[in-house]
């Protein structure tokens, strides 16, 4: 397993991170045998950062993530979350050290590596969004007092919302880390994109986030499995997904990812989702690659398809003429 240093945090992440959440789904409907098997061989593999939300199976992930934790005695760093309810200003930091003791309490931990704020930021505040000023004078603040009270060490965003406020939040420097959409359905976060480009422009957050010094955890590295080129569900998995950032519909993705085929067809890789994964960590901005799983087989292929190091040269020489397919498509 690679490792990479977490932006300013100095933390030294393994490239291919364990997500917990509904995706996937392993950790909140697998059995509790595979639930523990997995991450025990996620342990054996070198995986170190493990994510989860009060969000993800209403609690369930945190509660169960935390039993298989305790279980291994495993030494790992965890990032969770705090979703925010429209509410005034002031209101805002009770309301994150709330979600937080619930998390610990569901963790059974007494603290976590990262909290992140799990609500799409916006320049003015709207009606499931958060505003920069909220960010930056309310959230960031209460997330800073919890860390002096030693409840968690660092502050994080999940970077969904507008592109100008997300760049202009992690522009401010005040942030340790930020989950980014980073594929090969939107790549906008590192690499410029056609006009027309059927996905989100994040105007190269990546760049943002380097000159910040802030470490970026990709998320969405297969488009919730669109990626994959199938349309095919695991029984665990959650049955319908909804795309971020990118098409419009999980049949759109997936009719989107097989116009990347030729990656394969020309032998740059052995699959889309090895395409997918390499091609996440090729931005030297990034520190984990996180990943749902719905069964241990998923994850012995991603460790292996990272093993393998980010796309060779001559693959992403061919993704600028493969994007262009995307536009209109």
């Amino acid at each position: 397993m690679d490792y990479r240093t977490l932006g300013r945090t100095g933390l030294r992440v393994s490239a291919l991170g364990f997500g917990c959440g509904n995706v996937g789904g392993l950790i909140i409907r697998g059995t509790p045998a595979d639930r523990e098997r997995a991450v025990a061989r996620a342990l054996e593999l070198g995986i170190n950062y493990f994510d989860t939300a009060p969000l993800y199976g209403d609690g369930q992930s945190e509660q169960n993530l935390g039993q298989v934790i305790k279980a291994l005695k495993a030494q790992v760093y965890v990032g969770t979350k705090v979703r925010l309810a429209p509410a005034p200003l002031a209101e805002l930091p009770g309301a994150i050290a709330r979600s937080l003791e619930g998390s610990l309490r569901r963790l059974a931990m007494g603290r976590v590596e990262l909290l992140q704020l799990h609500t799409p930021i916006t320049v003015d505040r709207g009606a499931s969004t958060v505003a920069v000023t909220d960010v930056l004078e309310a959230i960031v603040p209460a997330c800073t007092r919890l860390v002096e009270q030693g409840k968690m060490r660092f502050v994080g965003i999940t970077a969904l919302g507008d592109t100008g406020a997300l760049l202009q939040v992690i522009g401010a420097g005040v942030l340790d880390t930020a989950q980014v959409c980073f594929n090969l359905l939107n790549p906008s976060a590192a690499h410029e994109v056609p006009a027309g480009f059927p996905a989100q422009d994040f105007g190269r957050l990546l760049l943002r986030c380097r000159e910040r010094q802030t470490g970026v955890i990709v998320i969405r590295a297969l488009a919730a499995g669109a990626l994959s080129g199938t349309d095919a569900r695991h029984p665990v998995a959650v049955p319908v997904v909804d795309p971020i950032a990118s098409g419009a519909d999980y049949a759109t993705d997936v009719r989107h990812a097989r116009l990347l085929g030729a990656l394969v067809d020309e032998g740059h890789v052995g699959s889309l989702v090895e395409a997918s994964l390499r091609f996440a960590l090729t931005a030297d901005a990034v520190s984990t690659v996180l990943l749902g799983y719905s069964s241990l087989e998923h994850l012995e292929y991603a460790a292996a398809c990272v093993a393998k190091g980010p796309l060779p040269a001559a693959a992403l020489a061919r993704l600028p003429a493969l994007w262009g397919r995307l536009v209109g498509a």
